[in-house]
């Protein structure tokens, strides 16, 4: 997560060569994402959100927080600029026939920036959710700030605008994976390796954007997997091994990453790695 949020986020899938696009999007969407629905209920319950909430999410992906929010009746507006294939998979899930008819209009999802989920003739956003969590590799805190500081005039004054990241590496299982897998990359491609983030991070980000914190919160997101085939797989599909690939290829990440997961494989097989996010309230002038 270079400082490229803004119009091109390389956590998605397709920046390595010879990735299939459509695969990588599934593994996303049907193994990796639902590690993070503790969190978007969390946020959801704690907000209050359902009818009456115009929701927009920043970086939607394969849309699944904002099937959860429709389902709770919000309006959801969903926009991102990275990967054509989630997005595909994003409209699939939120198809009229999928969503929850509590919901007072169709979900829409749009390929682009913040400015391009702008519609003039309805009101303003009462809520801003920016789940991907900030802070994997470095350099993502500026990119994540200007796409935050481009979607806060889009929301009614007041509005809370919800940031999400990493918990204390101590905290955070998968912390230890993304360090040695991504090892290979370090010696001649330093960008893309994950860095712990400041503890104060998700604060740095809101103030850059003219907001202001009103409350946080920590939630428990392990990751569980079937096995360490599915682990891998979904812990490919966020990208953030990409220039470990690309720099000693596909072979030796996958052997790296198999050891690293290793330590969290349960006698059962099962893979199982506990984690803690924290997400950040903060209020639009």
């Amino acid at each position: 997560m270079t400082r490229t949020l803004v119009r091109q986020h390389p956590r998605y899938a397709g920046v390595t060569p010879g990735v299939d696009r459509r695969a990588r999007a599934r593994d996303w969407s049907e193994i990796q994402e639902r590690m993070l629905v503790p969190l978007y209920e969390a946020v959801h319950e704690r907000l209050g959100v359902g009818p009456g909430t115009r929701l927009l999410g920043l970086g939607c992906g394969s849309g699944l927080a904002l099937l959860m929010a429709a389902a709770r009746g919000a309006a959801v507006t969903g926009v991102d600029s990275s990967s054509p294939e989630r997005l595909e998979l994003a409209r699939e899930r939120l198809r009229p026939e999928t969503w929850d008819m509590r919901a007072p209009a169709a979900p829409r999802v749009v390929d682009g920036t913040p400015g391009d989920a702008a519609d003039p003739r309805t009101a303003p956003y009462t809520l801003v959710t920016a789940f991907e969590p900030i802070g994997c590799p470095a350099g993502d805190p500026e990119g994540f700030g200007e796409l935050v500081e481009e979607a806060a005039p889009l929301a009614a004054r007041g509005a809370a605008v919800v940031l999400a990241g990493w918990g204390p590496p101590e905290r955070c299982a998968t912390s230890s994976v993304f360090r040695v897998a991504a090892r290979p990359a370090v010696p001649s491609h330093g960008a893309g390796v994950r860095r712990p983030a400041p503890r104060d991070h998700l604060e740095e980000v809101a103030q850059r954007a003219g907001l202001r914190p009103d409350g946080s919160g920590r939630v428990s997101c392990p990751f569980g997997y079937a096995d360490v085939e599915s682990a891998m797989r979904g812990l490919l599909s966020t990208g953030l091994f990409d220039a470990a690939i690309v720099a000693a290829g596909r072979e030796r990440v996958d052997r790296e990453l198999a050891g690293a997961l290793h330590a969290y494989r349960r006698s059962d097989g099962t893979v199982w790695m506990p984690n803690v996010f924290r997400y950040l309230i903060a209020r639009t002038p």
